[in-house]
């Protein structure tokens, strides 16, 4: 029986990660087919289909994502063999995780803060929408992906959502607009002043527009914002009150800036991290989903 050919393996490998032929062979400065070769060789070699093209896509088949969590374990194990005897310690590590494009920045980053600035671990961040980052997830380009809803399962997709925090949403604005203390109810603040609001699609969204229905308040909108970070923005220039997680924007509540007004009654921003089931999933994305464990482990080793 002939042994597997593991340079096959490793141009399969890089195509899996890439998902995409032609950026795969650019990279490698091969051409097309000859890559093509090379894994219709490993298919043959271990009798199954890797890829399946579904438009101008490829795709793992379930056999392809097998062959990659073992190409994964086989590569990284190689690379901690050149780092030990080369006396540099471990290899470094890396972890690749996307966040939706509209998410809050100080969240991604009390998530990320176990693994900021450990010189073993390589950090690879991207942002996206939730539709790019499930399918990058789903094709093992991501390890972990950070939304703030959690994604439909089926059986063909195997997401793990991991419900991290919720945060209450709240009223927030300038100091000037709000008065300096002055004790408005909630609905008198709706009425008086504009208001930033995320867009139509968003959870919050649905919970405010519900909640100013229920006080019979048609609230004036100055902007509807996607970007998280755009609404904070926009009131830190008063254009209105934010509704928004204070955890938005609490540089500016400590400094003064901006002050948090009313806390919205049963609206609140959920997130999530997903990740996929897999054989060899990447142990650091443990460390971030279960830091007090990692802490409790190194007190008790």
């Amino acid at each position: 029986m002939s042994a597997l050919n593991y340079n096959h393996l490793r141009y399969f490998w890089a195509v899996a990660h890439d998902g995409n032929l032609t950026r795969t062979a650019e990279r490698l400065n091969l051409t097309q087919s000859a890559l093509s070769v090379q894994i219709r060789k490993l298919e043959e070699r271990l009798g199954h289909a890797l890829f399946e093209r579904r438009g101008r896509q490829l795709h793992l088949t379930e056999a392809g994502r097998i062959a990659l969590d073992h190409a994964d374990a086989i590569f990284a194990a190689g690379e901690e063999l050149l780092g030990t005897l080369r006396n540099t310690g471990a290899a470094r590590q890396a972890l690749r995780v996307g966040a939706l494009a509209t998410l809050s920045r100080n969240f991604q980053m009390a998530f990320l803060r176990p693994v900021l600035g450990r010189p073993d671990i390589e950090l690879i961040l991207r942002s996206g929408s939730t539709a790019e980052l499930l399918r990058s997830l789903e094709t093992l380009s991501l390890d972990v992906v950070l939304i703030n809803q959690a994604p439909a399962r089926d059986a063909l997709t195997a997401f793990v959502a991991h419900r991290l925090a919720e945060q209450p949403v709240s009223l927030v604005g300038t100091p000037g607009r709000l008065g300096n203390g002055r004790k408005d109810s909630l609905a008198e603040r709706l009425r008086a002043h504009p208001v930033i609001l995320p867009t139509a699609d968003s959870g919050v969204r649905i919970g405010f527009d519900a909640l100013a229905d229920r006080l019979g308040v048609r609230p004036q909108i100055a902007a509807e914002v996607e970007d998280m970070a755009m609404m904070r923005l926009l009131a830190r220039e008063d254009v209105g009150l934010a509704v928004l997680p204070p955890i938005v924007v609490k540089d500016e509540i400590a400094s003064g800036v901006l002050v948090e007004a009313d806390q919205l009654p049963g609206i609140a921003e959920t997130f999530y991290a997903v990740t996929m089931k897999r054989r060899f999933p990447n142990p650091l994305v443990r460390r971030l989903l279960h830091p007090d464990a990692e802490t409790s482990a190194g007190r008790s080793a």
